[in-house]
Order: structure tokens, then C-alpha cells, then sequence
């Protein structure tokens, strides 16, 4: 791990359907929090229409062509991911849930160390979106 990789949290996973509240700090985006209440660190979840295994199926592609990135772990609903910044080394940690009931894929990224990202982690989950939509 580089020098700037940080301690992977201990509060990682879904916990009576959620993931992990947003941090403090503004380098973090969550899907499922209220929009109106904490827009800094709001995003939409991802939305799909159709199958759900085939949705989870296709987040997992795209996921596996970005570069810089470890899944540490996948089932039939939860997928977790460490993305490691080119230069520096930071590692962003990046989970996805499957909310078949809602119909989305619920979102959690966060930047492990420092207080900014200069967009980082709402960008990437914009680009996995983009990636989905273009099918």
C-alpha cells in the first residue's frame, strides 16, 4: 500500500439496509441520505429498469474495467471497492447495495484520508452512472 493508502474502516457494509453514513469532512458522496438535509454529500442513486441480477451484473463490469481499482468484496447484493488515486496513492473506498425493493443501487464513496477531493469521488460515481447508461 503507498503512503497515503490509510486504515480501511471498520464501519464498512450494509447495516439494516444501508451503507455507511457520510463522513463530516466534504470528500464523500452517499445515496442515501436526505437530499435537502446534507446536499454537499448527497447523490442519486443508480437507477435501473428491468432485471435486477443483470443491473448488478453490469455495475460489476463496469467496475472491473476502471483502473486503480481492488474489489475486496462482491455477493448477490453488496459490492465493495478500494480506488487508489494515480499520483499520490490515496485510496477512496466505494460500495454499492443492491435495493431491489427501491429499484436503485444505493452509493457510498469516501476518501480515507484529508478533507477534499476535489470532486473525485462524485465524479467517478457519475462515470460509473454514464458507463451504465450507455448500456
Amino acid at each position: 500500500m503507498g503512503l497515503f493508502s490509510g486504515t480501511r474502516p471498520d464501519n464498512l457494509g450494509v447495516h439494516d439496509a444501508r451503507l455507511a453514513p457520510p463522513k463530516r469532512t466534504p470528500n464523500n458522496v452517499n445515496s442515501q441520505i436526505d437530499k435537502n438535509a446534507d446536499p454537499q454529500h448527497y447523490i442519486e442513486p443508480l437507477r435501473y429498469t428491468g432485471d435486477a441480477k443483470q443491473a448488478w451484473a453490469a455495475l460489476r463490469r463496469v467496475v472491473d474495467g476502471m483502473q486503480r481499482v481492488k474489489v475486496i468484496s462482491t455477493d448477490a447484493n453488496y459490492l465493495y471497492a478500494e480506488f487508489t488515486s494515480k499520483l499520490m496513492g490515496f485510496v477512496d473506498d466505494v460500495e454499492f447495495y443492491l435495493d431491489e425493493k427501491a429499484g436503485v443501487i444505493q452509493v457510498r464513496s469516501a476518501s480515507r484520508l484529508g478533507r477534499g477531493d476535489l470532486g473525485v469521488n462524485r465524479e467517478r460515481i457519475e462515470s460509473i452512472r454514464a458507463k451504465l447508461t450507455q448500456g
